[in-house]
């Protein structure tokens, strides 16, 4: 569907050009963002790959096995249906910390694994149970501490302090987290609720 809505855009934009005389204009836009997508992405790939890095390093030391280990109490307050044992634990702890650092494209393949492991356990295959639910909401907005892309954007640019913006955003993602949970934990209970009364 994606494809299609994207196709269409540049057909649209492609045929406009041509009834406004413009297709000049297009030609170079098309090769100026061609430029600027590359070297934004080699400005990414600095940062990128010492975060890898670092989670690469970090997982096979074991740290991440011990911060699963701390963090197992809270992750069990939060997933009360997983059991202490459950695999999904580590996946879950694994896509807290690759988020944690910024690492949106290192937390997706851990955020797949969770699911995975998560509706393996769960009761209603085509429904996602509480767990799924609030691991998805605490995905979304996920506390971040290094928010990478951001701070890659703002050294490609050439900002004084590309690193300034990392207290506010810790701040702002502590805040959206915060409310997330909320606004799950009272999902939940109305939905606990309502379904009592039926």
């Amino acid at each position: 569907m994606v494809n299609i809505i994207w196709i269409g855009m540049i057909v649209i934009g492609v045929v406009y050009s041509f009834i406004n005389g413009t297709t000049a204009d297009v030609n170079t836009a098309m090769f100026d963002a061609s430029t600027q997508a590359v070297q934004l992405i080699i400005g990414f790939i600095a940062v990128f790959t010492f975060w890898l890095g670092m989670m690469e390093i970090a997982k096979q030391s074991g740290l991440l096995d011990k911060l699963t280990a701390l963090s197992r109490p809270l992750l069990l307050k939060l997933f009360p249906d997983l059991k202490p044992d459950d695999p999904a634990l580590g996946f879950i702890m694994s896509n807290m910390t690759a988020n944690f650092f910024g690492l949106g494209n290192a937390a997706t393949p851990f955020g797949l694994k969770a699911m995975t492991a998560l509706q393996a356990n769960n009761p209603t295959p085509d429904t996602p149970n509480r767990s799924m639910v609030t691991f998805l909401v605490l995905n979304t907005a996920a506390l971040t501490l290094f928010p990478t892309t951001v701070i890659s954007l703002r050294m490609t640019h050439g900002a004084i302090d590309p690193m300034d913006i990392v207290i506010p955003a810790f701040l702002a993602t502590c805040c959206s987290c915060i409310m997330a949970l909320t606004l799950d934990r009272v999902f939940y209970l109305f939905t606990v609720k309502r379904n009592r009364r039926l």
